[in-house]
């Protein structure tokens, strides 16, 4: 499932970048601040004992919000 909606969060995002204008510019910016964060976050899971499961869990959670943000 994570392949599918992370597909759909790519399209949905292209779709709002090409549009252009305020809300392009916003999502830019999210996209580019929350790649950033998603991987510090999974680097400290690992360097702290995590698994590469909760590494997977918290990228779908992300994911997941993404989809239903976009969709709106």
């Amino acid at each position: 499932m994570l392949a599918f909606e992370s597909q759909r969060v790519i399209a949905l995002r292209m779709l709002t970048l090409a549009s252009g204008g305020a809300r392009a510019r916003t999502e830019a910016s999210r996209m580019t601040t929350e790649k950033v964060a998603a991987s510090v976050a999974a680097a400290a899971t690992m360097m702290t004992g995590g698994s590469p499961g909760t590494v997977m869990s918290q990228v779908r959670r992300k994911v997941r919000a993404n989809s239903r943000r976009l969709s709106r």
